[in-house]
């Protein structure tokens, strides 16, 4: 498989960073995962839009992601992916001497690209529904930044991988937050809810596109909390993301949401978004 590293080409095989480069050190970098279908980029724009935001945040300097869509139409092309696939993007802020305040003066960032296929999940994970747990937010107050420093997400996850579930549900505050790798949305009282964009979740790319499709099939939305207390309320759950898509939620812990399968919301969101996606 090539693979793009900081310039080059080249096979897996061979990509190698330094050890000082503070991806490693320190997790100081943000990243993206693109979904390919047919062979082609999907979203790509509002992916680079936020890849563009978190290392302006992170005052990671640099026109990186300005060729980054040919790099990844190239190793589209290279890898042969023309069917269902992912890019991988991560930018850090490049190779120095191991201290935490940032190189002065500034180095040039690390860029790691890659695109290989994806195998989509099971039919039943759409069609019926996955498993999820709840678990405490332990995270960092800016989640709205892509960092790839993600421990607290992979604790989480292999929380539910033990419990035999395929996601973690963050619950802060008394409110279901988001997945450790989805955004999350619920219908209760007859209308669709998702937490409101802010600095406690990541705004899915993937979460802005229901938003929209939502509006256009008039399906009552607001961007508002779901109350943990009300989960037994709650008529349909369903989680969104690059690979997730839309997929339903049919338990929680011991509880059953709703008929424990797929409702006619998170149907109807399916359908829409396989039509913008394989379309």
């Amino acid at each position: 498989m090539q693979v793009y590293l900081n310039g080059r080409y080249i096979d897996h095989s061979e990509a190698m960073i330094p050890v000082d480069d503070r991806g490693f050190l320190f997790a100081d970098g943000v990243y993206e995962v693109v979904r390919i279908y047919g062979g082609r980029a999907f979203l790509m724009q509002p992916h680079m839009r936020r890849l563009r935001a978190g290392l302006a945040a992170l005052h990671i300097e640099g026109d990186v992601e300005d060729s980054l869509t040919d790099v990844a139409e190239r190793l589209i092309r290279d890898n042969g992916v023309d069917g269902d696939g992912t890019i991988y993007i991560q930018v850090t802020r490049g190779v120095a001497p191991r201290r935490h305040a940032f190189p002065d003066p500034a180095v040039s960032p690390s860029v790691y690209v890659f695109a290989k296929p994806f195998k989509q999940y099971p039919d039943d994970y759409f069609n019926t529904g996955v498993a999820a747990v709840s678990v405490p937010d332990t995270r960092w107050t800016r989640c709205d930044i892509k960092s790839i420093a993600l421990l607290p997400n992979v604790l989480a996850n292999q929380q539910a991988h033990r419990a035999g579930a395929f996601e973690a549900l963050f619950v802060k505050d008394g409110v279901l937050i988001e997945g450790s790798h989805s955004n999350l949305f619920g219908v209760l009282d007859g209308t669709l809810l998702t937490y409101p964009s802010c600095n406690y979740i990541l705004s899915g790319i993937t979460r802005t596109l229901v938003l929209e499709m939502a509006r256009e099939l008039g399906i009552p939305a607001a961007e508002a909390p779901i109350p943990w207390d009300r989960i037994d309320d709650v008529e349909e759950l369903f989680l969104s993301g690059t690979t997730t898509e839309v997929m339903p939620v049919a338990r929680v812990d011991d509880r059953v949401i709703g008929g424990g399968t797929r409702g006619p919301v998170t149907t109807r969101l399916q359908q829409a978004y396989s039509k913008r996606a394989r379309g």
